[in-house]
């Protein structure tokens, strides 16, 4: 996976259910894994911005309901620090659904702004973005 030109603390842990930020269907999601994800041994694994995870539909259409998703961490509440000194923090925690292994999204749009780390990491769901920030 692509470096990205942040210094990300570690902002969502395992378990938790957040917002699904894009019109694939989904609604409320909850995180069930970090993919490639790092840390040390005994401790939870954790997601940040623009993290690949696997999330399962909490709420939304009756098809998708419980099913297992792959998807991208688009916003994070939990403030990070950008190389150039500024600290950067959403007011909410947002996922974007992908439809397959490459990272292509499965909606169409994403509603909200979008990290600029996103962008730099997964090109294809920043361009259905409405802003990048």
């Amino acid at each position: 996976m692509k470096a990205i030109s942040a210094r990300v603390t570690r902002g969502l842990n395992l378990g938790a259910e957040r917002s699904a930020a894009d019109n694939s269907g989904a609604k409320i999601v909850r995180l069930v894994a970090v993919k490639r994800g790092k840390s040390t041994k005994g401790r939870q694994q954790y997601a940040k911005v623009a993290d690949w995870v696997k999330v399962s539909v909490r709420k939304g259409l009756p098809d998708m309901k419980g099913k297992v998703f792959d998807a991208v961490v688009v916003r994070q509440k939990k403030p990070y620090r950008r190389l150039n000194g500024e600290r950067v923090a959403f007011e909410d925690n947002a996922v974007a659904l992908l439809k397959d292994e490459k990272g292509n999204p499965k909606g169409t749009q994403i509603k909200g702004v979008v990290a600029r780390e996103v962008m730099e990491r997964w090109s294809s769901v920043a361009k259905i973005a409405s802003s990048v920030y």
